[in-house]
């Protein structure tokens, strides 16, 4: 009888720890089927080129795991019961209902809205490829000198006001940071922010927290009005709400508190990774929401479900920062190296060497999907064991 792994999700954790399972696992023992609402793989650090009107490669799943075994289903998920270990799906066929014996939860997260008054009705986002193509029309409507505020100065809304003022120039882009700009960053790359954002144009508003926002604009929190003919909020994620509303344990903000294997702490057959969840990492930090710390997320998973499955030492991948990668256009950028807990260092690299060096992470991270053991040769181990909460199971302590 096959043991029944279910991937919820296929952006780049979830896609990864399907395409791994396979490579670890014998394929006459195990079925794994990996659901998504789209049948390719979205390169989510790239929707702001899509949202000003570049083309990206296409990556349908059906090429990408050709071969591996894992089965593709393009459905939405409605509903996970993780009581009688079922998933609920709507797809072109109508609802349907998936049984499994171990699940990988990588729904992910998309644009947080905060509860600001006419955010999600007036503003747009780059954090799925709907809302990218939406921004990208709507800017492409835009006539010169029109203004477009990009609300957050995080990674997201520097890269979102860089790449439209780059691609853009005629338009009037400014950014309204809640803090200083790029606050959590070296002097160096302080500086270099500061230069790019001068030299395109970018009006910066810091310390500025905007309370509304309008179709015609933005008001903030000490009473000015700024006006945009589009808005773009970019303050933060929020997680897909589907595990709030199990039994699952998870933190106020709904992500799935796991161990350091990625194992539910409250459901051992439920494996979650990336953005959905609340794992601790080096100075026992919680993982931030990034591919940076998704994808090793993902081999933990599939590297601890392999071996549980196969009665081995249970591998512990130690899950750390290098650097953080922001493009500035497509002509710049910055590179700020950090700690193994994300503090920011005094090294960075800037300019045209470090926006060479966002392309070759953001081309290994999409290469990486397709390769999820990076390339090097592994065995496909057989299941011994049918159940994922044999206490006798072996494993290596973190």
């Amino acid at each position: 009888m096959l043991h029944r792994i279910v991937v919820l999700g296929a952006g780049y954790t979830g896609a990864t720890a399907a395409g791994r399972l396979a490579k670890r696992l014998h394929r006459e023992d195990v079925a794994i089927t990996l659901v998504n609402p789209e049948p390719d793989f979205v390169e989510r650090v790239r929707m702001h080129q899509l949202a000003t009107g570049q083309d990206l490669e296409p990556r349908p799943f059906g090429e990408m795991f050709a071969g591996t075994g894992v089965e593709l289903k393009v459905a939405s998920v409605t509903a996970v019961d993780v009581d009688r270990r079922t998933v609920s799906l709507t797809g072109a066929d109508g609802p349907a209902e998936l049984s499994y014996d171990t699940l990988v939860y990588a729904l992910g997260s998309g644009w947080n809205d905060g509860g600001v008054p006419g955010a999600a009705a007036h503003a747009d986002q780059v954090a799925s490829r709907s809302g990218a193509r939406r921004l990208r029309d709507r800017l492409g409507a835009l006539g010169a000198g029109e203004p477009v505020v990009v609300v957050g100065g995080g990674l997201t809304g520097l890269e979102a006001a860089t790449e439209i003022a780059e691609a853009r120039p005629d338009l009037d882009v400014s950014l309204a940071a809640h803090g200083a700009l790029g606050d959590w960053l070296s002097a160096k790359g302080r500086a270099h922010l500061r230069k790019v954002t001068d030299r395109l144009g970018i009006e910066v508003r810091e310390h500025t927290t905007v309370t509304a926002v309008a179709a015609d604009g933005v008001t903030t929190a000490d009473g000015r009005t700024v006006p945009a003919a589009v808005t773009i909020w970019t303050t933060g994620f929020a997680v897909h709400p589907i595990a709030g509303a199990t039994t699952l344990e998870v933190t106020e903000h709904g992500r799935i508190v796991v161990d350091t294997t990625m194992r539910s702490v409250s459901h051992p057959d439920v494996y979650a990774v990336g953005d959905a969840a609340m794992a601790v990492g080096p100075q026992g930090k919680p993982l931030r929401m990034s591919c940076a710390s998704g994808v090793p997320m993902a081999w933990q998973a599939a590297d601890a479900i392999a071996a549980r499955l196969a009665g081995t030492k249970v591998p512990h991948v130690s899950i750390r920062y290098f650097q953080q990668c922001v493009s500035l256009g497509r002509k710049d950028g910055l590179i700020q190296f950090v700690t193994a807990d994300d503090r920011a260092v005094d090294r960075a690299l800037t300019g045209r060497t470090a926006a060479l060096y966002k392309e070759l992470i953001c081309k290994g991270a999409a290469w990486g999907v397709a390769n999820p053991t990076m390339g090097l040769p592994s065995r496909r181990r057989r299941v011994v064991r049918q159940g994922t909460q044999d206490p006798a199971r072996a494993e290596v302590t973190a």
